[in-house]
Order: structure tokens, then C-alpha cells, then sequence
């Protein structure tokens, strides 16, 4: 039978972090279950191990005390790591252990999870460098600005690469769950799993959850109003070219430093924008697809939806179905 241990980390917790824990650790039982009615050895031992003899959740509303010190753990298969605090700075106190345990038990063959911003911690272990990373979408530039050697994808709900496996924000932990039952059962568990629990399964993308605001704490003033103008006149056809000239500065040095500050080129930057300003529309009013694609900005179609597509994973008119309730009444 192989070894599951969940973390349970000791403060930089997160709203989200107990609910990892005890969903993670719900599934898998259940998982187990299954396999046992279908006359099938349990994948996995489950164990819940830490750094402490208790860690408290919620504001110490809540208590979860490891069934094991995490030291104590010499061999494990799976590793699961919970969200911890979204406004992550740098490992602090006993987590440092957590990182250094990853990091030998990774070189020994275990596979290891981050659920929501848990990729924080994966991170810290230097094992994403050069890897692709989801993490919540909310949480990309502060990630970035700490770990510039992981490739970010923050639309990505799952990512799988050498026994490392992330995903994006919220609780689509659940998705990421399902997949490691699909991958360590079998697909009818899977499907078990997401019907008891009622989880959609094979979700691939978080990009339609994502709220674009723009990235202004970089400290580029030069940027920052080139941004807010952009922002101010979306619905025109703004030249970058022109947008360089305004703020006197070459367009090279101007797509340079607006990439770097924003993580978005300024054309990117652009779209963006204008997308948001339509899913907004799209989720909250009665205006036809034409009449918010010309309200933004766009007169080609196509190019409206294939941009439209791009950055939300549905079409104008799938975003629409999915979101307005209006159009339902």
C-alpha cells in the first residue's frame, strides 16, 4: 500500500487552507472505500503530518492536530499541500522543515500536489524552477515577483510535469483531487468521487473565473499612467506607437518596461481590458454580442470572439449562457 500524507502547516495559513486538508483527505477515504467494496486493496494509508502538535485555523475558530510529526514520516509516495496565506512573503518558522522535507522526499520518488496558493511553499523548494505552476489567478504577480525561474500559467487549472503537480485558486483543489484519484485508481473511482461529492469532472481551464484589475503596485509611475490611460480610453483605437510618444519614451524601452511592470505587453494589456469590460457586460445586461464587441473597442468579429476565446477559454455567446441570469428570466 503506498503513502498519502496531507501537510498541515504551521501559521501563513490561509482562508482556504483547512478546507484543503479535510477535502483532500474526504476524497481519498472515500476513494479507498470504493476500491475496497470493488474487492481492491486500498491505494493509500492516509496521514495527516505537521510541525506542530496543532495548527489553528479561521482566526482560532478551528483546530487540526497531525496524526504525525512530519519527521517522523521517513518514506511517503504523495504529497499534499495545502493554500496557505495568499499574501506570501518568505518561508517563516517551523514551515522550513516542511521545505526541506519536500525537497528529500522528491529526490526519494514521492509525487507532490500544491492546492491554490500551496504552490507558495512547492515553490520554495526550488523544485518548480523551470516547471510549468497554476496558482490562483489573484495571487500570479506576487508569485512572479517571488519565483521568476517557474512558468506561470495562471489559465491552467491542472499542471503535471516529473511527479509535480499544481493547480489554480479556490476550490477547484477539488479538480486537482479528482485527477490524482484518476491517476493513482482508476477512472471509474474518479468518476465515483465526482458524482458522491458532486464535482465536475475534467475541468481544464480557469481562464473564464479570472478577474482582470491590472497590475499597478510594480512603482513605474511612467507605466502606471500609461495603464490608467489605456484603461480610461479601452473603447478607442489607441496607437502604442502614440502611447510611447505621450509618455516620451522610445517604443522599444516603452513595451520593455510596460511588459516587465505588467506581465502583459501593451497590446495584450489593451485586450484585456476591453475583454473585462465586455464580460461584464455580457454577464449583466441585454445588449446583443455586436453591441458590446462595438461598445469595446472591436468592428471584426472574428477577431472579437478569437480574442474573446483566448483570454476567457469560451466563446461571447458560452460566457454569456454561463453567466447572465438575466437573459434566463
Amino acid at each position: 500500500m503506498k503513502h498519502l500524507t496531507i501537510l498541515v502547516p504551521d501559521a501563513q495559513t490561509g482562508p482556504n487552507t483547512l478546507s484543503c486538508i479535510i477535502g483532500a483527505y474526504h476524497i481519498f477515504t472515500e476513494a479507498n472505500r470504493y476500491y475496497s467494496r470493488n474487492h481492491k486493496e486500498p491505494i493509500f494509508t492516509i496521514e495527516l503530518a505537521g510541525v506542530t502538535k496543532q495548527s489553528d485555523f479561521v482566526n482560532g475558530l478551528l483546530t487540526v492536530m497531525p496524526q504525525k510529526d512530519i519527521e517522523a514520516i521517513r518514506k511517503t509516495d504523495l504529497i499534499i499541500i495545502p493554500a496557505i496565506a495568499p499574501d506570501f512573503r518568505k518561508i517563516e518558522g517551523k514551515n522550513s522543515v516542511l521545505v526541506k522535507w519536500i525537497s528529500e522526499q522528491y529526490k526519494k520518488g514521492a509525487d507532490v500536489a500544491s492546492m491554490c496558493t500551496g504552490a507558495y511553499l512547492l515553490a520554495s523548494t526550488g523544485l518548480l524552477d523551470k516547471k510549468n505552476c497554476s496558482i490562483h489567478w489573484n495571487a500570479v504577480m506576487n508569485f512572479k515577483s517571488l519565483f521568476p525561474k517557474v512558468n506561470v500559467k495562471a489559465e491552467k487549472l491542472i499542471t503535471d510535469e516529473e511527479g509535480i503537480y499544481t493547480n489554480g485558486g479556490g476550490y477547484s483543489f477539488l479538480n486537482l483531487i479528482l485527477y490524482l484519484v484518476e491517476k493513482y485508481y482508476d477512472r471509474p473511482t474518479a468518476i465515483y468521487c465526482s458524482k458522491i461529492f458532486q464535482i465536475d469532472i475534467d475541468r481544464h481551464t480557469q481562464s473564464d473565473f479570472i478577474i482582470f484589475n491590472g497590475q499597478k503596485a510594480h512603482g513605474d509611475e511612467m507605466v502606471i499612467q500609461a495603464q490608467e490611460y489605456i484603461e480610461r480610453n479601452f473603447s478607442e483605437k489607441i496607437s502604442i506607437e502614440e502611447l510611447s510618444k505621450k509618455f516620451t519614451v522610445g517604443r522599444r524601452s516603452f513595451d520593455r518596461r510596460f511588459t516587465k511592470a505588467t506581465g502583459n505587453t501593451p497590446i495584450e494589456y489593451q485586450q484585456r481590458v476591453k475583454i473585462e469590460s465586455a464580460k461584464k457586460e455580457l454577464e449583466t445586461s441585454r445588449k446583443t454580442i455586436n453591441e458590446i464587441m462595438y461598445e469595446v473597442g472591436y468592428s471584426d468579429v472574428k477577431a472579437f470572439r478569437e480574442v474573446f476565446r483566448r483570454i476567457t477559454g469560451l466563446s461571447p455567446i458560452e460566457y454569456r449562457n454561463k453567466y447572465n441570469k438575466i437573459l434566463h428570466n
